[in-house]
């Protein structure tokens, strides 16, 4: 791990942010590869891996987002470091608010007619993989703000607290791939569809890696902003979608297991790498 840390410590830090996205991008796309070894899956599992996401993202949008932007925010805006952390966590939100709104999408355990955002006739494949990308964007900023931070040397961001969101957001992303790609199956889509439709649902994450991470470095003043925007999206997608997704069956309190056993991962991830 140490010597890990200090290759992503020596490199570029955009380059480091893109390395580590295609790293939580290729664990998506080894879990949706699993459709090739199974023919079903329990619902139960399914949400235990959904509560197990929702977990991850809940502890890495305090640990790794919102503590270093309300720690950099005491220095960079003495007498106001709570506002760059509350308006930064409250446009978040605004932003995957206003994408779940525009964006065609339908989450993972609801039917055809109960899908969001603007009318359409697009297949239901289609919706759900777009779910999912709207809950990877978050992500992939997460990661990439963070990697920029640390790369310019900010006091409260530090490549080794970067190492461990992604391998957070990685771990998560295994079960997502399969989360995904399983449905799919299900539904009659091929094995190899179903694991194309499951990896290209992250393919988001390295682009908005890279773009978190030059945002920062060009504009450093926004960086709690960024930090806590990041942390606001990921809390969005979690109470709107992978909550609610976990609920609707008699398999709600695995869900809760899963979920606190995802924060607890993230949670001594972060506390003993960064």
């Amino acid at each position: 791990m140490e010597s890990i840390i200090e290759y992503f410590s020596e490199i570029n830090p955009v380059l480091a942010a893109l390395y580590a996205t295609l790293f939580t991008w290729g664990l998506t796309a080894a879990g949706a590869a699993l459709v090739f070894f199974f023919k079903s899956m329990h619902r139960g599992v399914l949400d235990a891996m959904l509560g197990f996401t929702g977990g991850v993202m809940i502890a890495a949008s305090f640990w790794s987002l919102l503590n270093p932007a309300i720690d950099m925010s005491e220095k960079m805006y003495p007498g106001w470091s709570w506002m760059p952390a509350a308006v930064g966590f409250l446009i978040g939100a605004l932003f995957l608010y206003g994408l779940d709104k525009l964006m065609p999408h339908l989450h993972i355990n609801f039917r055809v007619d109960e899908s969001e955002g603007l009318k359409t006739q697009w297949h239901k494949t289609t919706l759900l993989v777009l779910a999912i990308t709207l809950h990877n964007i978050p992500e992939g900023l997460a990661v990439g703000i963070l990697f920029g931070a640390a790369g310019i040397g900010m006091e409260d961001a530090t490549i080794a607290g970067a190492v461990a969101l992604a391998i957070g957001i990685g771990i998560q992303n295994f079960p997502e791939g399969f989360a995904v790609a399983m449905p799919l199956r299900r539904q009659g889509v091929s094995r190899r569809k179903s694991f194309w439709y499951g990896q290209l649902s992250a393919i988001v994450e390295p682009i908005f890696g890279v773009l978190g991470a030059i945002a920062v470095i060009y504009m450093q003043p926004i960086l709690p902003f960024a930090l806590a925007f990041a942390a606001g999206a990921m809390i969005y997608v979690v109470v709107e979608e992978v909550i609610p997704e976990t609920q609707r069956d008699k398999y709600t309190d695995v869900a809760v297991l899963g979920f606190i056993g995802g924060f607890l991962v993230m949670m001594i991830l972060d506390v003993s790498l960064g």
